[in-house]
């Protein structure tokens, strides 16, 4: 009967819809505003309660938006944080934020958070509806701060500590997509050059009578190549593109193969790595400082990673610390972390301070990152230049090579 009951009023609370509203006050003043309900008549009763006539009620349509992505829910827990730090009470600054958001997809899932608290559902409860959006490591803070009576405290911890991974991960991907996307637009241009500029140069050839130099006919049978077959190889690229991707995303053996392959790169595995820790120490440290066990944090710290070999020793180090392995000799025992690491976090257990040390660790490692995306930009410019001028070029020079001897003979 209970859970009948129970089913009944989650159903009630999922019909809910923001109606518009109008009317009078109890000076004659007219007022309007919005109100979410179940139906027109509770709006009315709710409204009537407060002494007010209501004039007009209407349903307002809801707008789908765009994506809900990372920096969405970044900007909502700083939001939440800075509302709640100015003496706010919750349920309001839940519809403050949901006001000012211009994305009706995250004003919904305010909303529906919002409504879930008005029920009586613990804040962190509410968010753990959404795991799409809050992690575990997000909940277990919340429900940490609602726990210890500071959640305005640890949202705040939470805002920068989301700021911070947002901002480390956005620099990879700067790193990542200069390079990329110069190789891509000199595909392009390449793929222009074979299918339509060298059959021009080759209808030329013809006239010449005389044998071609090896480099021209190379292009030539390249361009011949790719006239005959440019829909087989651009299908076929764009297949295997979207294939490796949808794996990349859908298998565990993919991605554990992908995230070990990744910090062997030259050059960017470097920056992967300073990255990884750098979010590691960031999340274990938040953890620690807002009160949660050592071995409970480890079980979100993994995930917050990022990388599956980080992920594996993360558990590692779990088995170890919970049977009474100190966190450095654990650390140690996994080897993927720099001497310097483990160092200050052995500092950190003597010390009684683990949360500002790795605090530390992860700022030495965020402007690590910071200095080594600014000096790859630097060297990945001449080095695509290189790279452009000796493709470009070449078949160019190839092209006019028996111009060139044309004009060396007459």
């Amino acid at each position: 009967m209970a859970t009948s009951v129970r089913k009944a009023g989650s159903a009630a609370i999922a019909k809910e819809s923001v109606f518009a509203w109008e009317g009078r006050d109890k000076t004659g003043k007219v007022v309007r505003g919005e109100l979410r309900a179940g139906g027109e008549a509770v709006v009315n009763a709710t409204l009537r309660r407060q002494g007010v006539v209501v004039t007009k009620v209407k349903k307002k349509a809801y707008r789908s938006g765009r994506k809900i992505q990372e920096k969405d829910i970044t900007l909502f827990t700083r939001q939440l944080a800075t509302m709640m730090k100015a003496g706010v009470p919750l349920l309001q600054s839940f519809d403050i934020v949901a006001k000012g958001n211009d994305n009706p997809s995250v004003s919904k899932l305010i909303q529906d958070i919002r409504a879930d608290v008005e029920t009586g559902t613990s804040l962190n409860q509410a968010f753990r509806k959404f795991p799409l959006y809050f992690d575990s490591l997000f909940c277990n803070l919340v429900a940490a701060g609602e726990q210890a009576g500071i959640l305005e405290d640890l949202l705040t911890r939470l805002a920068v500590y989301k700021e911070k991974t947002l901002a480390i991960k956005s620099k990879i991907k700067s790193a990542m997509f200069y390079p990329v996307s110069i190789l891509a637009v000199a595909f392009i241009v390449t793929a222009v050059i074979m299918i339509w500029v060298v059959p021009a140069f080759k209808d030329v050839f013809k006239s010449f009578g005389a044998d071609l130099p090896a480099p021209t006919l190379l292009v030539i049978a390249i361009s011949d190549f790719f006239v005959a077959n440019w829909y087989i190889i651009f299908g076929g690229l764009f297949a295997a593109l979207y294939l490796f991707f949808q794996s990349w995303r859908r298998s565990i053996k993919m991605q554990r193969t992908m995230d070990r392959l990744l910090l062997k790169v030259p050059i960017f595995g470097s920056v992967i790595r300073k990255a990884t820790i750098a979010r590691w120490t960031r999340t274990l440290s938040t953890m620690f400082a807002a009160g949660v066990p050592l071995v409970e944090s480890l079980d979100s710290v993994g995930g917050a990673s990022g990388n599956a070999v980080y992920m594996d020793a993360t558990r590692a180090i779990q088995t170890e610390v919970s049977t009474g392995t100190s966190l450095t000799v654990a650390m140690q025992n996994a080897d993927v972390f720099p001497n310097m690491v483990t160092q200050m976090v052995a500092i950190g257990e003597e010390s009684g301070s683990l949360d500002s040390m790795l605090g530390k660790v992860a700022d030495f490692y965020e402007a690590e990152v910071d200095d080594a995306v600014a000096s790859l930009s630097s060297l990945m410019e001449p080095l695509i230049m290189v790279i452009l001028g000796v493709l470009i070029g070449g078949l160019v020079v190839a092209m006019y090579l028996p111009i060139f001897k044309l004009g060396s003979v007459v």
